[in-house]
């Protein structure tokens, strides 16, 4: 279910996206193609959350944190430094992933719920001190007005620039889940004792998948950068990451792609929703409900199982 997107007719489909995709600036207002570039990096940024959450069952219930060290860790090498953006780009990344490394390493001895709280508390306090850091981080006022190179500092180029990275980054998360690496990881996921007896070593493997996570949080949140031009603490907290799994399971966190159309599903719902009532997080809730219900799944982990279900009965026929 999670590696067959590149196959057959899913390639065609993929080709017509990614075309698709890159007329939008030529056919859409500025204000749509902003929000197709923050619905691109926070489909990135729920995506990378699936990588540990979904294809290796590790309770990530804190994963908002990388996204914001890796906003802030480019935010302020363009700032305070004077080095150039293009360094920044790569230094937001690798900060969030050594972070990522060293919570890691706290608290993989433990497992499931006491491994997602134990995140959770040491995420929070790194939400906190950057809230309160107000000569380095600007404290809750945040970090405005971040200049980026001129190519990418239009909104069609922040757009442009923002789905080619994109892009990249789901196709090596893609490669890295097809590769011996990626099938042992959701072994480990399905049954953990059986992949220890047979000499995997499960905590290098999981520790591992949190870095690989932790990256790629990291270029989700320099992407904000460039699409927002800002940093904020709320992008680290607690309630972002509560967000970033609704979208893996609203989406399907069984699939490679839900994740991504969760982030498209709850990124709307907040947009357009929220224009009529203050109440959006309600019409949320009640949406999140019915499919934990009706599509425990998700809902392209339900469209899968649809379009396969077709699939054999018209072979049948033939």
């Amino acid at each position: 279910m999670a590696t067959g997107i590149l196959n057959g007719k899913g390639r065609i489909w993929l080709i017509v996206a990614l075309v698709a995709l890159c007329l939008v600036p030529f056919a859409l207002p500025r204000f749509y193609v902003y929000l197709l570039s923050i619905i691109l990096l926070y489909g990135l940024f729920a995506m990378s959350n699936n990588f540990p959450l979904g294809f290796g069952g590790i309770y990530q219930l804190h994963h908002a944190v990388f996204y914001g060290v890796g906003a802030y860790g480019t935010a302020l090498v363009i700032t305070k430094s004077g080095l150039s953006p293009w360094l920044a780009f790569l230094v937001g990344p690798l900060v969030a992933a050594a972070l990522s490394l060293v919570m890691g390493l706290i608290c993989i001895r433990l497992s499931k719920l006491y491994f997602g709280m134990l995140q959770i508390s040491l995420g929070s306090l790194v939400w906190a001190v950057v809230y309160r850091w107000y000569s380095f981080t600007g404290g809750d006022d945040g970090i405005h007005g971040i200049s980026v190179p001129d190519i990418i500092s239009s909104y069609q180029g922040a757009y442009y620039f923002t789905l080619v990275v994109t892009a990249v980054s789901l196709f090596i998360l893609y490669r890295i889940l097809k590769s011996p690496y990626g099938s042992t990881l959701q072994g480990i996921r399905d049954n953990p004792v059986r992949s220890a007896m047979i000499g995997v070593n499960v905590k290098r493997h999981q520790l591992l998948a949190l870095i690989i996570a932790g990256f790629f949080a990291g270029v989700a949140g320099t992407l904000f950068v460039v699409v927002d031009n800002t940093v904020f603490p709320d992008m680290m907290f607690w309630t972002l990451s509560m967000e970033a799994v609704i979208m893996c399971l609203l989406g399907g966190w069984l699939t490679f792609l839900g994740p991504m159309l969760g982030a498209a599903l709850i990124v709307l719902i907040r947009t357009f929703v929220s224009t009529y009532t203050v109440y959006w997080a309600l019409v949320l809730g009640i949406i999140f409900m019915l499919v934990i219900f009706f599509l425990p799944n998700g809902v392209l982990g339900w469209i899968e199982t649809l379009f396969k279900g077709k699939t054999k009965l018209v072979e049948a026929k033939e």
